[in-house]
């Protein structure tokens, strides 16, 4: 897959995430997803990526970088978000808190296989 066609994809795949448009989730996540070296599966990704928008109702990803080197990406994701009760073990509450996340992914047969995630939790905690 070209840059071009790998960086297209991950667009569609942020849209498809900020639609919560589950049913074509798997149009670009693999069936053996990984995330952080554990096997979740695609449904197990989805049910991840449906309890985060539950519990943060105001969830939208925002794209700040991206490197594209097939047949990884590297992403920064910003999010400004009122997440409800706990976020990542700190008493949010609704409060506004502002972070970013680096995530990393392989894409395997078109689809994202791997993917790691890193949250900039202190930057959270400052805020809290």
């Amino acid at each position: 897959m070209t840059q071009t066609k790998l960086a297209d994809l991950y667009h569609g795949y942020i849209d498809c995430l900020n639609r919560q448009d589950w049913a074509h989730l798997g149009d670009f996540v693999h069936a053996d997803v990984t995330y952080n070296a554990t096997l979740v599966g695609l449904a197990g990704y989805r049910a991840m990526l449906e309890r985060d928008f539950r519990e943060i109702p105001d969830l939208v990803f925002r794209i700040q970088l991206l490197v594209v080197d097939p047949p990884t990406i590297a992403s920064r994701l910003n999010f400004d978000v009122s997440p409800r009760g706990e976020f990542l073990g700190l008493p949010i509450n609704g409060k506004r808190v502002v972070f970013d996340e680096n995530v990393f992914y392989e894409v395997i047969d078109g689809k994202f296989a791997h993917v790691w995630s890193v949250i900039d939790k202190a930057a959270i905690e400052r805020q809290v």
